[in-house]
């Protein structure tokens, strides 16, 4: 009898909003479901909002059969009208990986999840690399952008073994630290 892998679930989402289709193909490149299959992921799941067509072309190229990988599931939806609550408590104890919507990073950080934030460049502003940045600073999550996730998957793993608990001890290295409350009170224009 062989003895049945655990489940170890990468979870993408990139929102019901906005298209990210530098993400959607980046999480379903060979190189980067090679990459889950050999950190002993089992399963990638992928949110593709508006990039369905993305998700269908992986799965007509990539049929079981030809699949350079043996012991990763990969599934997708368009978007959920309950929300991805359901998602994440899957991916929890794994990894999620997403742009970086304010909502997503507070939901997967309240669960303890190593999170990669990947900022969808074509968005105004660019005000998602600037949280990206800070979080990762201050040792919450890893930033990276859509071309770098197999190194980024790398960083994240190594989160895991060091994940600061939720919500933070202040310590006196972190004195002048802005915390998660501030940042995202700046990013979402909240004034005192």
């Amino acid at each position: 009898m062989s003895a049945k892998l655990p489940i170890k679930v990468c979870f993408v989402t990139v929102g019901a909003t906005a298209s990210f289709e530098e993400l959607v193909r980046a999480a379903l490149d060979p190189s980067f479901v090679t990459a889950l299959e050999k950190n002993g992921y089992s399963h990638l799941m992928v949110q593709y909002g508006k990039n369905a067509a993305i998700y269908h072309n992986f799965l007509k190229q990539y049929p079981p059969e030809r699949r350079p990988w043996q012991r990763i599931d990969v599934g997708g939806f368009s978007f959920h009208e309950h929300g991805l609550g359901g998602e994440f408590a899957l991916a929890q104890a794994d990894i999620s990986k997403g742009r970086s919507g304010s909502g997503t990073i507070l939901e997967v950080l309240r669960m303890g999840i190593p999170l990669i934030v990947v900022p969808n460049p074509s968005l105004q502003d660019n005000h998602q690399e600037e949280l990206a940045r800070q979080l990762q600073k201050q040792g919450y999550v890893v930033a990276s952008h859509y071309q770098n996730l197999c190194q980024a998957l790398q960083q994240a793993e190594q989160l895991r073994a060091r994940m600061l608990r939720w919500p933070p001890v202040r310590g006196p290295g972190q004195k002048n630290q802005p915390t998660l409350e501030q940042v995202m009170s700046d990013e979402m224009g909240f004034v005192d």
